[in-house]
């Protein structure tokens, strides 16, 4: 497994962390036995990077992740949570003082942790943004101890680019896959020259990456691929990256062709696409079972992926993807 710096935070993290959101329910029912599982797999193989949050089934995904560190001490990787989406709506209107404390409180608990990691805004309003006092305010939760660090988990590029600019935010975490790459244009070369760090996430397009899907497939009435197809509950964006399903699948079948050209599982090769983009410095596919966790975690070590290789990604995301998704977010 390879690791890198994350931004400004100065911790080295595996290029391949693990992104916790299914602990909560959101990609349908997952047993608590199979959560502890997928952790002691994906330590197991060299992931030093948990992503959850606060919502993420009402807590549920940072109580399991508290429980599992706490049977796991020898553990010396990194946390980062976030915050704000447990208001009515994640705007300036709430990022008040005492709301962050009482959030960062509640994470503190459920993590078992004085200090959390990194806490990041959670796709928070544009106006969040722009606000100096609140970067003041988690300055000032630095200062006191309850959080190391902080970073942004934003929707558009555009939120990235001013997050970016904050002196003091350490990792923006963006949605970059095959068929999401307008962050390639912008954010990657402002954050490396900025020294901030930039977590991938929904690498593998809610699942369609995979390769596993066909246009008859379908998913638990409490699964977001489910109940947020057409952004229902948040961002469609979230949800097959923005990407209409039918057309997902279309373009995951000619994914997977350049996979089996280059030798690779279509989960690693969309895995390595996106950590050999210069500038990343971790992605965080989830797991619902050991095996996936073990098949995200190769990735790390996946061979460097050919010219032509890029160039058939490219020119699949150009033809099928970009015209629906680009200028979206």
């Amino acid at each position: 497994m390879q690791h890198r710096v994350l931004g400004r935070t100065g911790r080295e993290v595996s290029t391949i962390g693990l992104g916790t959101w299914q602990f909560g329910g959101d990609f349908g029912h997952v047993e608590e036995a199979d959560a502890y599982a997928v952790m002691d797999a994906a330590a197991e193989h060299g992931v030093t990077l948990f992503d959850t949050a606060d919502v993420y089934g009402d807590g549920l995904s940072e109580q399991r992740i508290g429980t599992w560190l706490a049977k796991n001490p020898a553990w010396t990787g990194m946390v980062a949570t976030k915050m704000i989406r447990r208001a009515e709506e994640p705007s300036l209107a709430h990022a008040t003082a005492e709301n962050f404390q009482a959030w960062i409180d509640r994470s503190r608990k459920n993590l078992g942790m004085d200090t959390l990691d990194l806490v990041q805004l959670h796709c928070p309003t544009d106006d969040v943004y722009s606000s100096d006092v609140v970067f003041d305010r988690l300055d000032a939760l630095v200062e006191s101890g309850a959080i190391a660090h902080y970073g942004v988990s934003v929707e558009t590029v555009d939120q990235a680019l001013s997050a970016i600019a904050r002196p003091n935010v350490a990792s923006v975490q963006i949605i970059l896959n095959a068929f999401r790459q307008k962050p390639l244009e912008a954010v990657l070369p402002a954050a490396r020259e900025a020294g901030v760090g930039i977590i991938a996430r929904v690498p593998l397009a809610s699942g369609l990456l995979s390769g596993r899907y066909t246009k008859d497939t379908t998913f638990e009435e409490s699964d977001h691929r489910s109940y947020n197809r057409s952004g229902e509950a948040f961002d469609i964006g979230e949800t097959f990256s923005g990407v209409d399903f039918a057309t997902g699948v279309d373009a995951a079948a000619e994914f997977s062709e350049l996979a089996q050209q280059e030798g690779l599982k279509p989960t690693m090769a969309a895995l390595a696409w996106i950590t050999q983009c210069s500038g990343v410095s971790t992605v965080i596919p989830g797991a619902r079972n050991p095996e996936q966790a073990l098949q995200n975690a190769e990735a790390g070590s996946a061979p460097q992926l050919s010219d032509s290789f890029q160039q058939g990604v490219k020119a699949l995301y150009e033809e099928r993807i970009a015209p629906a998704v680009h200028g979206r977010w």
